[in-house]
């Protein structure tokens, strides 16, 4: 007779539970109140309990899904009753990047406002100025670094929003990076 090894590969979990056919509809309705930035809903639903940093399946939080959609009032709501500024989806995006890559200065700026780390990182290190740069969203790039961003900052393979700007010939971009950068070095 031999002796039983312990092995949790071949264990069989137990299978998950099965979310009701009401419990799935409501969730679909919460998520899509937060991309149709149905401000009242949310508010609604927050005040019975909804918790603010709710996350899907890609692990977008409903204010990335308001803020991504250009909702100021559901992401303002979203941020007054708790929801967390920085909170990354399943791909390392924070909401203020997301703002960033669609150009929403009055977005980008209720996010910084509301609590947002204006040098959140995405896994590959790079910052929202990063993605502004790429994008040439010059007036981000002057919020961000009017409310504190690192110009020189580095991605994980080191490249800087300068570098970024100049990798996508975003010139308005170039020329604000390129004057903070003389700033620094005559500093």
């Amino acid at each position: 007779m031999g002796i039983a090894t312990y092995a949790p590969d071949t264990m069989q979990q137990p299978p998950a539970p099965k979310l009701e056919d009401a419990t799935l509809a409501f969730a679909e309705q919460v998520f899509d109140a937060a991309r149709l930035g149905d401000a009242p809903a949310l508010a609604q639903w927050l005040d019975n309990g909804l918790p603010a940093n709710l996350r899907n399946a890609k692990g977008d939080s409903l204010l990335m899904l308001a803020s991504y959609h250009g909702h100021d009032d559901a992401a303002r709501l979203l941020l007054q009753r708790g929801a967390d500024g920085d909170l990354a989806n399943g791909r390392g995006q924070t909401p203020l990047a997301g703002a960033a890559f669609k150009g929403d200065l009055a977005m980008a700026r209720l996010l910084v406002d509301g609590g947002a780390t204006v040098d959140g990182r995405s896994p590959d290190g790079r910052t929202p100025l990063m993605f502004a740069a790429l994008f040439n969203r010059a007036d981000i790039v002057a919020l961000l670094l009017a409310r504190g961003a690192d110009a020189q900052a580095t991605d994980h393979h080191g490249t800087t929003a300068l570098a970024c700007a100049n990798a996508m010939g975003a010139q308005d971009v170039l020329h604000i990076l390129r004057d903070i950068g003389s700033e620094v070095s005559n500093g």
